[in-house]
């Protein structure tokens, strides 16, 4: 299951990639327009500059942009960031959860295709997918164009 750090942090990234125009926007504006606390999100900011999906910058005029375009990131990419793994099971982790029996198990091979399954669905959308998929979904004017093109 998909944390809210996850959840978060795709939000975020989406954020920036609409407000993206080059400039840095602050962790205000964005904890503002998403309704996320400034507290959590800079916890969320940091592990994505860390793993340089985003530029920070202090100062009156800092704050973060992304580093590439929005086409270049895959939401698999992002979650497996601030998640660490997608794996569907825990048996399948490589910590203490990791099953001595993995090697023997019946359900190992199903539990890897489905592990595969959702890191392609996960690595099949990118930002600008997901923007244009909620931009057709909430826009009006795109709304009324579909129900013209359906009769």
């Amino acid at each position: 299951m998909i944390s809210t750090r996850g959840r978060y942090a795709l939000r975020v990234m989406l954020d920036l990639a609409e407000h993206n125009n080059g400039e840095y926007i602050s962790l205000k504006e964005i904890a503002d327009r998403q309704e996320i606390s400034r507290k959590y999100l800079e916890g969320i900011m940091t592990v994505l500059s860390k793993a340089h999906l985003v530029d920070s910058s202090s100062g009156k005029t800092g704050g973060y942009r992304l580093v590439k375009p929005a086409e270049e990131y895959p939401v698999g990419d992002i979650l497996r960031t601030v998640e660490n793994d997608m794996i569907p099971v825990a048996c399948m982790g490589e910590s203490e959860t990791k099953c001595t029996r993995a090697d023997k198990c019946y359900t190992m091979p199903f539990w890897m295709g489905l592990s595969r399954v959702i890191d392609n669905y996960l690595d099949s959308h990118t930002l600008k997918s997901l923007l244009e998929e909620g931009h057709r979904e909430h826009c009006t004017c795109c709304t009324e164009f579909q129900k013209h093109t359906e009769t």
